[in-house]
């Protein structure tokens, strides 16, 4: 007989831990890097400047709205290809109906009836993904690739091939960067109350639970009685009421409806969420992390400009944060996997 040695099982190494935190360590290592740039060329910070911290966040508004409802599907193990021009089709149609409607109803009135056309619009390709997705089990890539063509078509269509400019007070107050004397954009604030409610509903609530199910093992999850081409349908919707909220906003940004207001976006709403630690294989992620990968490709983005460097190279650090983020994901679960087995 030979003698076995029994070891006390070992929590996490440090090293999943480091990985585990990773897209908090490289915020910080980011604002350590251009803040100590800016000390070097002689500016006074570039971390602590409100002005600089504003910009930020008014970069991040629209890809981080983007990303949540990205961050939802991709838990479930989907991905929805179609959002940025979701959100191009939202923007025009608010423009539109508010062009439209504000002299007849009033500059209130107007806006209101226009955003709701804005959220009507963008339901409708979203509910079509979910319902090909979860009743034809027909793969989310083709088919949020497909309506990717048409929501582009469709914005295209509606705006004539141009866009549309808006000139009502209230929606250009969605680009009030002062509110109630807080130097606070309205577009941060509202996106603010967005993250709460959606953490909320993902980490708290049978929602969230049975989304990571899903995308952990949809077999178990239909087993365990969840309903899952209705939980399905729900998640793609979700994520298109974030488009069109997107698509809202960003006609308040710039007083105008433009259908391809979204597509330099779609790149940064996936590398948020796998910045933030989520997997593309689903079953993991949070929205706090999906906000802090939303922070990390805004300060990427502004700090480059910040420095001078060609805006072009924005796009290559995008991806190569991108693929670092999915082997450091992997890594992790290698290691994971390997630490089960023994």
């Amino acid at each position: 007989m030979t003698a076995t040695t029994m070891t006390a099982p070992q929590g996490p190494s440090w090293l999943e831990w480091v990985a585990a935190a990773r897209a908090w360590l490289f915020l910080i290592l980011l604002l350590i890097v251009f803040e100590a740039w800016a000390r070097g060329q002689g500016y006074a910070s570039f971390v602590f400047n409100g002005s600089n911290l504003q910009s930020i966040t008014v970069y991040a508004v629209l890809p981080l709205l983007l990303a949540l409802g990205q961050t939802l599907v991709i838990i479930a193990g989907g991905i929805d290809l179609s959002v940025g021009f979701i959100m191009g089709l939202a923007s025009v149609i608010m423009a539109v109906t508010t062009r439209w409607l504000s002299p007849i109803l009033g500059d209130e009135l107007g806006f209101i009836v226009g955003a709701v056309a804005a959220l009507a619009a963008a339901t409708i390709p979203g509910a079509i993904n979910g319902i090909l997705i979860a009743k034809l089990r027909v793969p989310p890539f083709i088919v949020t690739l497909g309506m990717y063509g048409v929501a582009r078509g469709a914005a295209f269509l509606s705006a004539d091939g141009t866009t549309v400019p808006v000139n009502n007070p209230v929606v250009k107050s969605l680009a009030n960067r002062d509110i109630w004397g807080i130097p606070i954009p309205l577009s941060v604030l509202i996106t603010i109350v967005v993250v709460i409610v959606m953490h909320y509903v993902l980490s708290q609530t049978k929602f969230g639970q049975y989304t990571y199910a899903i995308g952990g093992n949809r077999a178990a999850a239909v087993r365990a009685g969840i309903d899952v081409p209705k939980h399905t349908i729900r998640l793609y919707i979700i994520a298109a009421w974030c488009a069109g909220l997107a698509g809202i906003l960003y006609t308040g940004a710039f007083a105008a409806g433009a259908a391809q207001a979204g597509e330099p976006l779609l790149l940064d709403t996936v590398a948020a969420v796998v910045i933030g630690g989520a997997s593309l294989f689903g079953g993991s992620g949070t929205i706090i992390g999906t906000v802090i990968g939303a922070l990390i490709i805004a300060v990427i983005k502004f700090g480059l400009v910040f420095i001078n460097v060609v805006a072009f190279w924005q796009f290559i650090a995008v991806g190569v944060v991108i693929v670092i983020s999915v082997l450091v994901d992997q890594a992790q679960k290698r290691g994971a996997a390997g630490y089960r087995e023994e």
